[in-house]
């Protein structure tokens, strides 16, 4: 048994490529924000995980119906969704986004995990692991992490995300 606590911060793919095509998620990232401020660090993952769902599972996109099904989802009330489109929150999801690339550098991605210290982009897995299975992927995590002078493990990928 593996006692983990985690610890969930925001990072956005729109900020990490301000120019690119991920703009469309920076209303959704600014509600998670919204939301953490509000109600803090722990709703971060039931609110992830439902925006997960309704936009790649039942495919609904990132737009307000997407985020406001979300938020219902996660027991979090409707009016967060007024944070789509202000910028009051943005500099706090600035500030949480530049700690997260702060710990690994600029040409990576999202996700980033810290562990003791180290911190690496990925892992980037499909389908996601269960059980025992994700206890040993950790294990791994945290073995590299810890592993002086390790960088980059990387490769293609081989199909699309699976969710289930």
């Amino acid at each position: 048994m593996r006692d983990l606590k985690p610890r969930w911060h925001v990072m956005s793919l729109a900020l990490l490529n301000e120019a690119g095509e991920y703009q469309q998620l920076l209303g959704p990232v600014r509600v998670c924000v919204a939301a953490q401020e509000r109600y803090g660090d722990e709703v971060l993952l039931p609110l992830y995980t439902a925006m997960g769902t309704r936009a790649h599972v039942q495919a609904m996109g990132s737009g307000s119906d997407m985020v406001e099904a979300a938020l219902a989802d996660a027991g979090l009330p409707s009016e967060l969704a007024a944070a789509m489109t202000s910028t009051d929150h943005d500099a706090a999801l600035r500030a949480s986004h530049d700690d997260g690339m702060s710990r690994v550098g600029s040409d990576v991605g999202t996700p980033v995990i810290s562990l003791d210290g180290g911190s690496i982009f990925g892992p980037v897995i499909t389908p996601a692991p269960k059980g025992e299975a994700a206890g040993q992927l950790w294990d791994a995590v945290a073995l590299l992490t810890s592993t002086p002078g390790f960088f980059e493990l990387k490769r293609s990928r081989t199909q699309p995300p699976i969710f289930d």
